[in-house]
């Protein structure tokens, strides 16, 4: 069933529009979706959608009229709003006429490594950048690294620039949280993961540590780095080779280059 909402008033628009703020994402377990991409990739995974807002023209196209079906079928609640009042709501910059609110994914960390075996492990140190915390799920997710532990302190994964970046990767990797650096490294050793932090001091290059399976790639603060407690608790501290005067790379190239060495490791070895 469709619904009309034509003032800015309505509760379940005022509902809508406060989780573009972290502590009501938080309170309420709840994230908000923008574009035909995400909400498709969400009924792809089967996140349940508990509403979809829609602008007053969409549903014209084919592949509209088909996503709009879908969201019928799985019993999300439709929303219709007059398109100057749509696009005024929402925070991308050319609309595609669809938002919707998902449910976030289990996040405890006594799930985390259930089924796990030799998988490896990106841990986010205090990241604050959306954007580069989106592009090193979406790494993570092309990678093979599906699973990601995020420290306290690090910006809102679920915020709608990180949502964005992520471009769909978030319904396939698990998340959890660890509260302090110590838990987190107690987490990863019990469960068997080597860890492996970054280091513009470490004696080990990247490309000569052994970081193809059972892994735990700890990437820190864009401006600080990794935190004490990991430089002095992991397994292994290892650096990124550049020359001339760069001091560091982005945090999401950094995380880049170490997870496709993964890769290209779990390739030779598998040959």
């Amino acid at each position: 069933m469709v619904r009309e909402i034509t003032s800015a008033q309505n509760e379940k628009l005022k509902e809508f529009s406060k989780l573009y703020r972290r502590k009501y994402r938080e309170r309420t377990g709840q994230y908000i979706i923008e574009g035909i991409h995400l909400v498709d990739e969400a009924l792809k995974n089967d996140a349940q959608l508990i509403s979809a807002f829609l602008r007053g023209d969409f549903g014209r196209r084919e592949e509209e009229k088909k996503l709009l079906k879908r969201l019928e079928n799985g019993g999300t609640d439709l929303f219709v709003l007059p398109a100057p009042l749509f696009d005024r709501i929402v925070t991308t910059e050319t609309p595609q006429g669809i938002a919707a609110v998902s449910s976030q994914p289990d996040c405890e960390v006594g799930h985390f490594f259930e089924g796990m075996s030799d998988g490896n492990v990106v841990v986010l140190d205090r990241l604050q950048d959306p954007g580069n915390l989106g592009t090193i799920i979406r790494t993570a997710d092309a990678a093979g690294f599906r699973h990601i532990l995020v420290m306290k302190g690090t910006a809102d994964i679920f915020a709608p620039k990180t949502v964005r970046a992520a471009a769909g990767s978030l319904y396939r990797v698990r998340f959890a949280y660890a509260d302090s650096p110590q838990q987190a490294l107690e987490l990863l050793k019990k469960n068997g993961k080597k860890t492996v932090c970054t280091s513009p001091k470490a004696g080990t290059v990247c490309f000569d540590a052994d970081i193809a399976a059972s892994t735990a790639l700890i990437i820190g603060n864009e401006a600080r780095g990794a935190c004490e407690t990991f430089l002095r608790g992991s397994d292994l501290l290892v650096s990124i080779p550049m020359e001339g005067t760069v001091e560091s790379l982005n945090a999401s190239a950094a995380a880049s280059i170490l997870m496709y060495e993964s890769v290209r490791q779990r390739l030779i070895q598998n040959i």
